[in-house]
């Protein structure tokens, strides 16, 4: 099988490294570009990380002494190069939007972990086992861009990806109300306990713009297509509250949960979580984890340390669900936040619209 040729914006950042990890040695991607800052461009992807490489595994061989592209100034070069790009700049909002459309006006798509284009009606925000219906979208967008291969995608937010996976299967029974406290780990931030010191023996609570996008960003996954855009979902109401935890990798969140109509039962929901497959299963994407939804029966489980990496960290552990004296259930979940809820996710993603057409080889 000849793979995808896919550029990495962004690739010398946390989630950049990521997905060089990721691509390296992935069944269907193979990592053909690195791109980064004017400052890093020109220099060999080893000399531009430094002593900044912040993953577990090596620098693989493959991508050692890749020359460095600058993001900016090279994209007409980068589209050529590439099918596909994977977006993880550190730029402000704007900056980043101005980019990822450049690059989708090149008509090279582009499958973003940053949140610049979440809002934006057109471009689909995706949880393969949630929304993947949402893809269709593109149509449209490429319509408005006026591409034929062009367009964004993007994945949500990291903090999400504990708690929306639980609650989807929970849906048809009038789920009304949730409450949600995030416990996010430190690489969410970028950062290591060696750039980070501060965070040792620390819980900071508040974490810029996170609690408007757990609160928000559920109702565009849960949402529907409607003219050329997606309309947001209204229910349920969610409300939400993040602190950062000295942690280095792993977001948990405790859930609370009230239903409108007759609640279900609490093997109703068991069963509903064993039993959830989404579309990602249903494909086999390489990336899917066989049993997306984990629950553990322990009373002191699912924990960051010894669960974050179920699955290769795309599964999602969920434990604790018990009746709650306020709201109806609540319980605790936690998904690995650079894999499921970042590099991972978008990767899951780009197979997902490979699968289905939307990203083709040149």
């Amino acid at each position: 099988m000849k793979k995808y040729k896919v550029g990495i914006i962004g690739a010398t950042g946390m989630v950049g490294q990521r997905f060089v990890l990721l691509t390296a040695n992935h069944p269907w991607f193979t990592p053909t570009v690195l791109a980064a800052s004017a400052h890093s461009a020109g220099k060999t992807y080893e000399q531009a990380i430094g002593s900044k490489w912040h993953m577990n595994e090596p620098i693989p061989e493959s991508v050692r002494n890749m020359i460095v592209f600058d993001a900016e100034a090279d994209a007409q070069t980068i589209a050529e190069q590439v099918d596909f790009v994977f977006c993880a700049v550190n730029l402000n909002k704007e900056e980043t939007k101005k980019l990822e459309e450049r690059y989708a006006r090149l008509e090279c798509p582009v499958v973003s972990n940053n949140s610049a284009n979440r809002g934006v009606p057109d471009v689909p925000m995706v949880v393969p086992e949630i929304n993947a219906d949402h893809i269709r979208i593109i149509d449209a967008q490429r319509r408005r861009l006026g591409t034929s291969r062009g367009f964004i995608a993007v994945k949500s937010n990291c903090s999400l990806q504990s708690y929306v996976p639980a609650l989807h299967p929970l849906l048809k029974y009038g789920l009304s109300q949730a409450l949600v406290c995030t416990y996010q780990a430190i690489s969410g931030a970028g950062k290591t306990f060696d750039t980070w010191p501060e965070m040792i023996d620390n819980v900071i609570p508040y974490i810029g713009g996170e609690e408007e996008k757990s609160e928000k960003e559920p109702m565009k996954l849960w949402g529907h297509i409607e003219g050329d855009g997606i309309v947001n979902a209204v229910t349920p109401s969610i409300t939400a509250q993040c602190l950062r935890v000295p942690c280095s990798d792993g977001h948990m969140a405790a859930c609370f949960m009230k239903f409108s109509g007759e609640k279900p039962t609490k093997e109703q929901i068991l069963d509903d979580w064993r039993s959830f497959r989404g579309r990602a299963q249903e494909l086999a994407l390489p990336s899917a984890p066989q049993q997306f939804l984990h629950y553990f029966e322990e009373s002191d489980r699912p924990q960051t340390k010894l669960d974050r990496m179920l699955e290769n960290g795309m599964a999602v552990s969920i434990g604790r669900l018990r009746e709650d004296t306020q709201y109806d259930y609540k319980f605790v979940c936690l998904s690995h936040n650079t894999l499921r809820g970042a590099a991972g996710g978008a990767v899951l993603l780009a197979e997902l619209l490979c699968a289905e057409g939307y990203i083709t080889k040149k």
